[in-house]
């Protein structure tokens, strides 16, 4: 899921007792690591999951950021489940494999409120239910304070993502992050995704512009040291020297996104996108909006992308 998953991810592994206690509040928990399985013919990343003890039995959480609530999340869920399962079976046979329970954190997507929980059903039709169900966490659809009362430095960099997140909001939530930091490495990596999850910006509020200033305020030079959100600034002034009064902001939006979704394109597929592609996403991110075109660049798999984007606009 690009930057946003790997910062997300990296911070997770900093902090999983702080995941954790929002995650699973009941009984008493003890969290004993995350799942690095060394099983060498299960090729997908099994880094998501964490090993706890609630209540003294063994447990395993399994968590999945993603942009929104696509059609192909519970799939990929179900999908990474199998692998897990296989994982925690191969890792000590004969052994039973601990309980599992998946959470899908959403950071975009529709207006009306997300359901609590989700499903891949498998069954035949009209047969009893199997498949896998799992738990839905849409931190987007939250207020700063729900963020807040969760009581880490970890979730307030969703703060951005908040239906009623404003400047203000948002200062405080600068000035915590400081304060709650442990290292200054850790802090340029909190920075760095509360930043990363303004991009998203699910609600149109339009703040990444003013908390960047916020952040530089803090701490003056500790963004343009940090290597992605480093990137976005100087390229943000270098298009701002390019574009002329004249032609307005909106062009030179437009064209920012263009080159931010290529670059998605190019991480995702392993290669820069074809002029014919490229064409596609410009035409797509204008009819369906960036968002909706960035969430396919992000959740889709390659083959599946390259479909899509070779496939008419059906507008949403």
């Amino acid at each position: 899921m690009g930057d946003a998953d790997i910062t997300l991810r990296h911070l997770a592994r900093r902090r999983p007792e702080d995941l954790v206690r929002a995650l699973v509040p009941e009984g008493s928990i003890e969290v004993l690591g995350w799942l690095d399985s060394q099983v060498t013919n299960i090729e997908r990343r099994l880094d998501k999951a964490l090993r706890l003890r609630v209540g003294g039995e063994p447990r395993v959480l399994h968590v999945e950021f993603c942009f929104a609530l696509r059609g192909d999340v519970p799939d990929r869920i179900f999908e990474y489940l199998g692998f897990l399962f296989a994982a925690l079976r191969l890792e000590a046979p004969g052994e039973p494999v601990p309980p599992i329970e998946s959470v899908a954190v959403v950071l975009s997507g529709r207006r009306r409120r997300l359901p609590k929980a989700a499903e891949r059903r498998i069954a035949w039709p009209g047969r009893p239910f199997s498949g896998a169900r799992f738990r839905v966490d849409a931190v987007y659809q939250r207020t700063v304070a729900e963020l807040r009362a969760r009581g880490s430095v970890l979730w307030l960099v969703f703060a951005p993502l908040a239906r009623n997140a404003t400047a203000a909001a948002l200062r405080e939530v600068v000035a915590e992050i400081h304060a709650g930091a442990k290292t200054a490495e850790e802090r340029a990596e909190l920075y760095t995704a509360l930043l990363v999850m303004a991009t998203i910006d699910p609600w149109r509020h339009n703040l990444l512009k003013e908390l960047i200033m916020m952040v530089e305020d803090e701490e003056e030079g500790l963004l343009r040291r940090t290597p992605i959100i480093g990137e976005m600034i100087l390229e943000a002034e270098r298009r701002g020297e390019q574009r002329g009064v004249e032609r307005g902001e909106e062009r030179g939006e437009e064209k920012a996104i263009a080159e931010l979704l290529g670059r998605l394109f190019a991480r995702r597929i392993g290669r820069r996108p074809t002029a014919e592609e490229e064409r596609s996403i410009v035409e797509r991110a204008r009819a369906l909006g960036p968002g909706e075109v960035e969430d396919a660049l992000l959740d889709l798999e390659a083959e599946a992308l390259v479909r899509w984007l070779a496939e008419p606009i059906r507008p949403s």
